[in-house]
C-alpha cells in the first residue's frame, strides 16, 4: 500500500482540501519515513518535527474552520541548509555556523509559509553550497539512497534525497553551477531552475550577479511548479525580481509534442563528458525522439564558457567569503578555499574579459532559441562516484583543471541565464539515476514547464525511462 510520504504534493494538496486525509496525518507518515531512513542517508541535518507538528495541527484547525488555504495548505517542506529559517539551526554547512538559529526567515521561506507549507526540517549541503558532493566538515556527507557508498551530488543533496526516499514531498534548492540539477539527477527527482528574479534573493552578495538562483525540488513536474508558485514573488531588494512573471501563477499544461522543436547535444559543444553518459545519452534520445515535430542535433556557440564562469564566479566568492577564509581557514572546506583563491589571482582585466564573454554567450543563447523550443542535453558527465571524493578529478583519462570542471554541462547553462529541468530518464549501467536536462530561453520558465511536464508523460510510459524509486528496505535503521 502506497504511504502518504510517498504521493506528489499536488494529490496530498487535495487530499487535504477534500478531507481524505490531514496535514497532521501526512506530517506523521512523513517524519516515519525520515526516522526510518536518515540515519542511513544523512539527507536532513536539523529536524524541526516539533514546530512542524505543531503548525500541521493548526492547519488542520484552518481547514476545519473554512478558512482561505494557501497553494500549499499543510504540505511538509524539506528546506535547504542554506536558506534561513526562523527559530530552526541554519549552519550553511559551516562549523563556523553550527549554533546559529536565526530571527526570521528568508524571503522564500516565509512566502512558503505564507502558502501554508510547513518546514520538517534543513537538508544537508557542502560548506556555503561550494561543490558538486553534499559533504562537510560538519555533518558529512549525504548518502546516494540507490547506493549508500555514492554521492548524491550537490549542492542541493540533501533535498534530493529527502524528496527520492519520501521523507517530504517538496524540497528547495538553490543552483549556480547546477547544485539544483546535479543531485536532482543523480537522484532521479525533478528540479526546476528558475530564470533569474522569478525567486527574488533579497541578502545576495553580489546584487549585480543573476547566476544564482533559488528553485523547487519535487518527484514530478506539477509538485515542481506547485512550489515554485509557492516561491516567488517580488522583492525590490533584488534587482532582477520585477513581480511580472504572472504566465506562472496557473499550473503548466503539458505542451503538444509533435509541434516542438527540439535541439539535443550530448555535451553542449564545451562539456567534457565519459564516452557512457554520451552513449547512454544518446540511446535515450533515440526512445523519446520520434514524438517530436522537429529534432536537430545542433547546440549555441558558448565560447570561452569555462573562463566566463570561472572568474565570474571567483568574483562572488571573494565578495562573499574572503575575509571568513582569512579569518577561519583551519576549520573551512577545501571548495571554499580553492574559489577565494582563485577568485582573488584575477586581474581586473581578466574580470572584464569574463564579463564580455558572458554577455556574448547570452546573446547567443538568445538567438538559438529563435529556432528551437528547447534544448535537451544529460544533467551530468558521468555516474555518481564515491562520496568521499570532494569532486570529478578525471573523465576518462583527462584531468579537470578544477573541481568545478566536471559540472561544465550544467554551469555552461548557467552563463547564458538559462531556465532548466531536471527530469529522470531511467538508469545508468550501474544501476544509478541517470538525468537529463531541458533548457530554454530566460524568461520562457513557463513554456519549458509545459514541454517538461509533456516530456515527462513520455519518459513513464516505457519502464526503461521511467523515473526509478531507491529501494528502501536497505536503509531503514531499525
Amino acid at each position: 500500500m502506497t504511504k502518504l510520504c510517498d504521493l506528489p504534493a499536488s494529490q496530498l494538496g487535495t487530499m487535504i482540501r477534500t478531507k481524505e486525509a490531514s496535514p497532521v496525518e501526512i506530517m506523521e507518515s512523513c517524519i516515519a519515513r525520515t526516522q526510518s531512513v536518515n540515519g542511513t542517508l544523512n539527507a536532513m541535518v536539523t529536524p524541526a518535527f516539533d514546530t512542524a507538528f505543531a503548525a500541521a495541527r493548526a492547519a488542520e484547525d484552518a481547514l476545519m474552520r473554512g478558512d482561505d488555504l494557501g497553494l500549499i495548505h499543510g504540505l511538509p517542506v524539506m528546506v535547504k541548509d542554506l536558506d534561513t529559517t526562523s527559530g530552526i539551526r541554519t549552519t550553511y554547512g559551516s562549523r563556523m555556523h553550527q549554533h546559529d538559529i536565526p530571527d526570521a526567515d528568508q524571503g522564500s521561506v516565509a512566502r512558503i509559509k505564507a502558502q501554508g507549507g510547513i518546514v520538517l526540517g534543513k537538508t544537508n549541503t557542502p560548506e556555503f553550497g561550494a561543490g558538486g558532493n553534499t559533504r562537510n566538515m560538519l555533518f558529512g556527507p549525504t548518502s546516494n539512497p540507490f547506493d549508500i557508498e555514492k554521492t548524491c551530488g550537490g549542492s542541493s543533496g540533501g533535498s534530493a534525497v529527502a524528496l527520492a526516499t519520501g521523507m517530504a514531498p517538496l524540497a528547495t534548492g538553490s543552483d549556480y553551477g547546477g547544485s539544483l540539477r546535479t543531485p536532482a539527477g543523480f537522484c532521479g527527482i525533478v528540479g526546476f531552475r528558475p530564470s533569474p528574479g522569478i525567486v527574488p534573493i533579497e541578502d545576495s552578495g553580489v546584487a549585480l550577479h543573476p547566476f544564482s538562483v533559488l528553485g523547487p525540488m519535487a518527484r514530478c513536474v506539477d509538485d515542481v511548479s506547485l512550489l515554485l508558485r509557492a516561491m516567488m514573488g517580488f522583492d525590490p531588494r533584488d534587482i532582477f525580481s520585477s513581480g511580472a512573471h504572472r504566465d506562472l501563477l496557473a499550473p503548466p499544461v503539458a505542451a503538444d509534442p509533435g509541434r516542438l522543436r527540439v535541439a539535443v547535444s550530448a555535451d553542449l559543444g564545451v562539456a567534457a563528458m565519459s564516452a557512457a553518459n554520451r552513449a547512454l545519452f544518446a540511446e535515450r534520445v533515440e526512445l523519446f525522439c520520434n514524438h517530436f515535430g522537429v529534432v536537430e542535433e545542433c547546440h549555441p556557440d558558448l565560447g570561452d564558457v569555462d573562463n566566463a564562469f570561472e572568474v565570474l564566479r571567483g568574483v562572488s566568492f571573494v565578495a562573499a567569503y574572503d575575509q571568513i577564509v582569512t579569518a577561519h581557514r583551519e576549520d573551512m572546506s577545501p571548495n571554499v578555499i580553492d574559489n577565494v583563491e582563485r577568485g582573488l589571482g584575477f586581474s581586473v582585466r581578466d574580470i572584464a574579459t569574463a564579463y564580455l564573454q558572458q554577455s556574448e554567450i547570452a546573446r547567443n543563447w538568445l538567438s538559438f532559441f529563435d529556432d528551437f523550443d528547447v534544448l535537451i542535453c544529460p544533467v551530468a558527465s558521468v555516474s555518481p562516484f564515491s562520496h568521499t571524493e570532494w569532486s570529478v578529478t578525471e573523465i576518462d583519462g583527462q584531468k579537470m583543471a578544477s573541481y568545478m570542471s566536471w559540472l561544465s554541462i550544467v554551469y555552461s547553462p548557467t552563463m547564458a541565464l538559462a531556465c532548466a529541468a531536471a527530469l529522470p530518464c531511467g538508469v545508468d549501467a550501474a544501476g544509478m539515476p541517470f538525468g537529463i536536462q531541458l533548457l530554454g530561453a530566460p524568461g520562457t520558465d513557463r513554456k519549458l514547464l509545459e514541454i517538461a511536464k509533456s516530456l515527462e508523460i513520455i519518459l513513464a510510459e516505457n519502464p526503461v525511462t521511467a523515473r526509478a524509486v531507491p529501494n528502501l528496505a536497505p536503509l531503514k535503521v531499525l
